[in-house]
């Protein structure tokens, strides 16, 4: 993995609390990636890239909450419960209109 998986860049930090902040976010960062490349058996680019193609948001319309989703392919669906280790919420979310 490098900077470029992550799209990462320079960050030019003067106060010791604001060096040590980031570097804990990153080590957070490293250790959330390495978990989803072991568990999914696959890279944190590819993970990246294919999982962009999907969104998911809610609407609240005249006091009525809409959910919309892009459904994920089995496959995927497969992977990201391995990674998360439940099922995905937005799965039985109910339809709307």
């Amino acid at each position: 993995m490098s900077k470029s998986d992550l799209k990462a860049r320079p960050i030019y930090a003067r106060k010791q609390n604001s060096i040590t902040a980031h570097l804990n976010i990153v080590m957070a960062a490293l250790a959330v990636t390495h978990l989803m490349e072991t568990r999914s058996g696959h890279f944190i680019k590819r993970l990246v890239r294919t999982l962009k193609k999907y969104r998911s948001f809610q609407l609240v319309v005249g006091g009525e909450t809409i959910h919309a989703a892009v459904p994920f392919p089995p496959d995927l669906t497969a992977t990201i419960q391995v990674i998360t280790g439940r099922e995905l919420p937005h799965k039985n979310w109910p339809k709307s209109g």
